[in-house]
Protein backbone atom coordinates (compact mmCIF):
# COMPACT_ATOMS: atom_id res chain seq x y z
CA UNK A 1 0.00 0.00 0.00
CA UNK A 2 1.11 3.44 -0.44
CA UNK A 3 0.08 6.81 0.69
CA UNK A 4 1.57 10.29 -0.10
CA UNK A 5 4.06 11.59 3.65
CA UNK A 6 2.43 15.46 3.05
CA UNK A 7 -1.16 16.67 3.70
CA UNK A 8 -3.28 17.53 0.55
CA UNK A 9 -4.21 21.54 1.52
CA UNK A 10 -7.28 22.24 0.18
CA UNK A 11 -10.05 20.77 -2.18
CA UNK A 12 -8.36 18.08 -4.16
CA UNK A 13 -10.02 19.24 -7.29
CA UNK A 14 -8.26 22.79 -7.13
CA UNK A 15 -4.74 24.36 -8.79
CA UNK A 16 -2.25 26.32 -7.11
CA UNK A 17 -0.50 29.57 -8.69
CA UNK A 18 3.48 28.77 -8.80
CA UNK A 19 3.80 31.12 -5.06
CA UNK A 20 1.04 28.68 -3.20
CA UNK A 21 2.73 26.06 -4.87
CA UNK A 22 6.05 26.61 -3.47
CA UNK A 23 4.52 27.49 0.02
CA UNK A 24 2.91 24.44 0.06
CA UNK A 25 6.03 22.39 -1.41
CA UNK A 26 8.15 24.04 1.03
CA UNK A 27 10.36 24.95 -2.19
CA UNK A 28 11.58 28.11 -3.79
CA UNK A 29 9.86 29.17 -6.98
CA UNK A 30 13.12 28.64 -8.71
CA UNK A 31 13.24 25.16 -7.75
CA UNK A 32 9.27 24.38 -8.98
CA UNK A 33 10.69 25.82 -12.35
CA UNK A 34 13.82 23.97 -12.85
CA UNK A 35 11.48 20.40 -11.72
CA UNK A 36 9.40 21.63 -14.65
CA UNK A 37 12.42 21.88 -16.87
CA UNK A 38 13.50 18.33 -16.18
CA UNK A 39 10.00 17.08 -16.69
CA UNK A 40 9.09 16.20 -12.87
CA UNK A 41 6.61 17.97 -12.46
CA UNK A 42 4.15 18.55 -15.16
CA UNK A 43 1.74 21.57 -14.42
CA UNK A 44 -0.77 23.16 -16.60
CA UNK A 45 0.04 26.68 -18.21
CA UNK A 46 -3.09 29.14 -19.13
CA UNK A 47 -3.23 31.16 -21.85
CA UNK A 48 -1.02 33.85 -20.01
CA UNK A 49 1.72 31.13 -19.78
CA UNK A 50 1.64 31.51 -16.05
CA UNK A 51 1.82 27.77 -14.17
CA UNK A 52 -0.84 25.86 -12.27
CA UNK A 53 0.08 23.25 -9.93
CA UNK A 54 -2.50 20.30 -9.30
CA UNK A 55 -1.81 19.19 -4.89
CA UNK A 56 -0.81 15.44 -7.18
CA UNK A 57 1.98 18.13 -8.26
CA UNK A 58 2.62 18.37 -4.08
CA UNK A 59 2.72 14.76 -3.28
CA UNK A 60 5.58 14.65 -6.38
CA UNK A 61 7.76 17.30 -4.51
CA UNK A 62 7.41 15.59 -1.47
CA UNK A 63 8.92 11.99 -3.13
CA UNK A 64 11.51 14.05 -5.22
CA UNK A 65 12.55 15.26 -1.99
CA UNK A 66 12.43 11.76 0.29
CA UNK A 67 14.18 10.16 -2.95
CA UNK A 68 16.79 13.01 -2.83
CA UNK A 69 17.70 12.91 0.40
CA UNK A 70 17.28 9.11 1.16
CA UNK A 71 19.41 8.31 -2.03
CA UNK A 72 21.44 11.30 -2.53
CA UNK A 73 20.66 11.24 -6.27
CA UNK A 74 21.00 14.85 -8.64
CA UNK A 75 17.78 15.86 -10.02
CA UNK A 76 18.37 14.82 -13.84
CA UNK A 77 18.77 10.70 -11.91
CA UNK A 78 15.92 11.22 -10.27
CA UNK A 79 14.17 11.33 -12.95
CA UNK A 80 14.60 8.32 -13.90
CA UNK A 81 14.07 6.60 -10.68
CA UNK A 82 10.39 8.25 -10.03
CA UNK A 83 9.59 6.75 -14.12
CA UNK A 84 11.28 3.47 -13.16
CA UNK A 85 9.02 3.56 -9.38
CA UNK A 86 5.73 4.43 -11.79
CA UNK A 87 6.60 1.81 -14.25
CA UNK A 88 6.64 -0.59 -11.36
CA UNK A 89 3.63 0.38 -9.52
CA UNK A 90 1.95 0.10 -13.29
CA UNK A 91 2.92 -3.49 -13.30
CA UNK A 92 2.30 -4.29 -10.30
CA UNK A 93 -1.60 -2.93 -10.91
CA UNK A 94 -1.67 -4.89 -13.95
CA UNK A 95 -0.78 -8.29 -12.20
CA UNK A 96 -2.95 -7.90 -9.04
CA UNK A 97 -5.77 -7.26 -11.82
CA UNK A 98 -4.44 -10.57 -14.16
CA UNK A 99 -4.46 -12.51 -11.10
CA UNK A 100 -8.12 -11.50 -9.59
CA UNK A 101 -9.53 -11.77 -12.92
CA UNK A 102 -7.89 -15.37 -13.25
CA UNK A 103 -8.43 -16.74 -9.66
CA UNK A 104 -12.23 -15.26 -9.62
CA UNK A 105 -10.79 -13.52 -6.18
CA UNK A 106 -10.56 -10.04 -4.78
CA UNK A 107 -6.85 -8.53 -6.18
CA UNK A 108 -4.22 -8.72 -3.57
CA UNK A 109 -3.24 -5.92 -1.74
Amino acid sequence: MTYPLVRRPGPSTGRLDLAMFSRVAGIHPEMAYRLVALGLLEPVRDSAGELWFGHDQVVAVARIRRLRGGLGLNYPALGLVVDLLDRVAELERQLRMTSSRRTGGTPWM
